[in-house]
């Protein structure tokens, strides 16, 4: 498999993933500065979501996630014995190993989307269609309509209550602008 991301960027980010958040084990801090002491190791690694579906992978957590402190994967096996996983990296440096990184990361990071690629292993039965990609963006974009309309009339409401002419007029034309932006789409 030919890499998609260059090295140069996989360094970057995972400098920038270090620099930025703290990991549940510090045996990943090990595993993830030693490739970056490792061009060659690195060309192999692939960032992906849902880690767990590869044939040989990695998934670790930040402090602030909710995901498992760490997991390797490597065919039918699954261990949270992080020295493992790091002796099989360095024992097996021509296999590709994809790590998933759970981190909070709403919305998602310039750095996080430049080096994360397509997971090959995912279940077809999982990948999102086009069509549910578009669904779940007009879903989400209506909601946030919604949501910023009740917004803006509760701020109406309370200009109305305090007798703030001049706030209820600027918040009313935002309100009106907000409308006919819904309406263009």
């Amino acid at each position: 498999m030919t890499a998609s991301v260059s090295v140069v960027d996989k360094k970057a980010f995972v400098r920038w993933f270090l620099k930025n958040y703290q990991l549940k084990r510090r045996e990943c801090v090990w595993i993830l500065n030693y490739l970056l002491s490792n061009d060659d190791l690195l060309k192999r690694i692939r960032f992906v979501e849902e880690a767990h579906y590869c044939p040989r992978a990695m998934v670790m957590s930040t402090v602030d996630s909710t995901g498992v402190p760490f997991r390797f994967y490597k065919g039918n096996v699954m261990t949270a014995d992080a020295e493992k996983s790091f002796h099989d990296l360095r024992l097996h440096e021509q296999e590709d190993m994809y790590i998933q990184l759970n981190f909070p990361n709403i919305p998602p990071s310039a750095q996080y989307l430049a080096v994360l690629e397509e997971n090959p292993y995912m279940p077809e039965t999982l990948l999102v269609s086009e069509k549910d990609r578009v669904l779940a963006e007009e879903l989400l974009s209506n909601s946030l309509l919604v949501f910023q309309e009740e917004k803006l009339l509760a701020q109406i409401d309370e200009a109305l209550d305090q007798g703030d002419k001049a706030r209820f007029y600027e918040l009313s034309n935002l309100l009106q602008a907000l409308k006919e932006t819904a309406n263009l789409r």
